[in-house]
């Protein structure tokens, strides 16, 4: 079948791959291509097996999750690899270094079956996995934690437009490109065009570092919504 996408699995727990395995294989447009039991045969299998979405475990031997991603998101040539974080707790100080680390979202591994799937769909689409409260939460608590993340200065922002701006704004409240569409009064392909027009001028990957650019650059702040228009 044309245009599956291809997911890696990478955890260290033999039952937990094989769980992730059935459900994900059970979906017509997914396919799991390899498994890794730590992060240097993630980010090795990454490239091998041609990789779309890396469900990566943040514990594990040898190379950690956190590492692997780095890895995997710093070489070009796996420029189109997606990283989706699992996580026991859906707030984790790990979590934050992951996205850090240029994870694009986070998971629970006790993730219902079809929000399992969506989410690897969601990713693998160059969205960000990031709920708005889950979002909120992780940023207020990167903006405590001293460890700068290697993104554009608040400068930067002048090169975006004034609805650029808006819908950047919006992306860091935790908005699906639907939602800023329907806030915008604009379809969602003009609000995907907005963001994507936006990371390119920040030169970010995906979502998920747009919403730290926006709060980092004091664009936003925890527990802001943008006001309606």
């Amino acid at each position: 079948m044309t245009n599956q996408i291809r997911v890696l699995l990478a955890d260290d727990q033999t039952l937990i791959r094989a769980g992730f395995r059935v459900l994900i294989d059970s979906a017509p447009d997914l396919e799991v291509v390899g498994e890794a039991t730590n992060g240097r045969q993630a980010v090795a299998l990454a490239r091998s097996a041609r990789a779309d979405v890396v469900l990566m475990d943040i514990r594990m031997p040898d190379l950690d999750g956190i590492e692997a991603t780095r890895m995997i998101t710093a070489d070009e040539d796996l420029a189109g690899v997606r990283v989706l974080i699992l996580t026991t707790f859906e707030i984790d100080e790990n979590v934050l270094r992951a996205l850090r680390a240029g994870a694009s979202g986070f998971l629970s591994k006790s993730v219902q079956r079809a929000d399992l799937l969506d989410a690897i769909r969601v990713v693998a689409g160059g969205e960000a996995l990031l709920s708005p409260k889950a979002t909120q939460s992780l940023i207020a608590r990167f903006l405590d934690t001293p460890e700068p993340m290697p993104l554009p200065a608040p400068a930067a922002l002048d090169s975006l437009t004034d609805r650029e701006r808006e819908t950047l704004a919006l992306v860091a409240a935790g908005l699906s490109n639907d939602d800023i569409a329907e806030r915008l009064y604009v379809s969602p392909l003009t609000a995907k065009t907005h963001v994507n027009r936006a990371m390119t001028k920040l030169g970010v990957r995906d979502r998920a570092q747009l919403v730290v650019i926006a709060y980092q650059s004091g664009l936003v702040r925890p527990g802001e919504m943008p006001p309606a228009r």
